[in-house]
């Protein structure tokens, strides 16, 4: 029974590796017959000696921790402030009836675009990234935590009140437990948000990070490197959800 469950586990991993080599084999092959133009696209085996060559050459994990730790720091701020206002949202009907659109509208706002408004305000380093992608990434974690909230179960609150608990028992062991996977997905898509806002962010003001890396690059029009330089920022959003899906399953192990 192990065994399967682990073969079961496997499955996904083994079919997207396969299919990501499938990908990379046929573009190679249009590349080298001239279907694809090689100027735009690089051969995906000189994207392969690329990395390499950035581990070796760019000192690439220095710049892969500096974009995590903006990520991260940005991430973490978001959920301390995000979550909180989720719960505001839920409990005061005016509150959410009176910000609940404004925050989806800031969540499709070209925020980054105003990337020069918040050098003036806060100087060119890594503070600057980081106040653009929190705000960038708020949205989604409080509408995630107030949607998460109101979905709870009618019959779950009844049986709360029919037990006399306390808001803050309400809260923590019925509200906040049915909400924790929409909180999750929340987040989830917060930090997608966070990663693209400091990558761009990055590229756009040539300071520090996988940004700065990808637009040196380009410059030179190393493209294998460029395109060497996005594939580890994948790995790293890759990171980020493998994280936050083993926390989330501690927090809310499988009955």
């Amino acid at each position: 029974m192990a065994e399967r469950t682990r073969l079961r586990d496997l499955a996904p991993i083994t079919v997207g590796i396969a299919s990501l080599a499938a990908i990379a084999v046929v573009a190679e092959l249009l590349l080298l017959a001239g279907v694809l133009n090689r100027y735009i696209l690089p051969l995906p085996s000189d994207v392969l000696v690329a990395l390499v060559r950035l581990v070796r050459e760019e000192d690439i994990l220095s710049r892969m921790g500096l974009t995590a730790f903006e990520v991260l720091t940005s991430g973490f701020l978001v959920i301390l402030a995000g979550v909180p206002l989720g719960v505001l949202l839920y409990r005061f009907r005016l509150m959410r009836a009176a910000l609940e659109d404004w925050l989806g509208a800031l969540a499709a706002a070209p925020i980054v675009l105003a990337f020069p408004l918040f050098l003036v305000l806060f100087g060119r380093g890594p503070k600057t990234i980081i106040i653009i992608s929190f705000v960038y990434g708020l949205a989604p974690v409080v509408l995630k935590t107030q949607e998460g909230l109101t979905a709870t179960r009618r019959v779950h609150v009844n049986v709360g009140r029919s037990l006399n608990m306390t808001p803050a028992q309400m809260f923590w062991k019925i509200l906040f437990p049915s909400a924790l996977p929409t909180i999750f997905t929340g987040i989830r898509l917060s930090w997608t948000f966070c990663l693209v806002t400091v990558v761009a962010v990055e590229f756009l003001v040539n300071l520090g990070g996988l940004g700065h890396l990808i637009n040196e690059l380009a410059e030179r029009y190393d493209m294998p490197g460029a395109y060497a330089a996005i594939t580890f920022v994948i790995l790293l959003s890759m990171g980020f959800f493998i994280v936050l899906e083993r926390i989330q399953s501690w927090l809310q192990p499988e009955r």
